[in-house]
């Protein structure tokens, strides 16, 4: 972890779920975070769905990992082989919000993009963009269109 990266100093935090949207909100919070001299955090989330039972969820299942390669193949495909120094990858469980808007405490921004894997078509913001827009105790982004950061 880089100076300044550390929980409540200095970062930006970046809601990542592996859909086009989250990675252009993973290019600009990259941008920002060089620009504000600020750590990076990615981060991911996983929670059982409503509904679930044990007894339909596979044995050798573990949601964690699968999350944590959602985000490992995201990073790789916006940053090729060279993540920006710092990058904290974190991926914890519960609802994306609030996994979220818990990780970003005392963070500088937090960036969603405006629509994730979930979500109906037409709608201008999803149901997590939202919620973290309007809950975060911190300025939140909401990345909305394929421009990418300036150079």
């Amino acid at each position: 972890m880089t100076e300044g990266a550390e929980a409540g100093a200095g970062r930006v935090v970046v809601g990542v779920d592996g859909s086009p949207s989250s990675q252009q909100a993973l290019r600009w919070g990259a941008h920002l975070a060089v620009a504000f001299g600020a750590g990076l955090d990615a981060v991911t989330s996983w929670d059982f769905p409503a509904g679930y039972g044990w007894g339909s969820v596979p044995s050798d299942w573990d949601p964690a990992q699968d999350m944590r390669k959602v985000l490992d193949d995201t990073v790789q495909e916006v940053f090729g082989d060279q993540p920006p120094a710092g990058l904290r990858r974190l991926v914890n469980e519960g609802g994306a919000a609030q996994v979220l808007l818990d990780a970003s405490q005392g963070a500088i921004m937090l960036v969603v993009g405006s629509r994730g894997h979930g979500g109906f078509a037409g709608l201008l913001l999803g149901s997590v963009s939202a919620n973290v827009a309007e809950h975060a105790t911190c300025p939140v982004l909401v990345i909305h269109g394929d421009q990418p950061p300036p150079n």
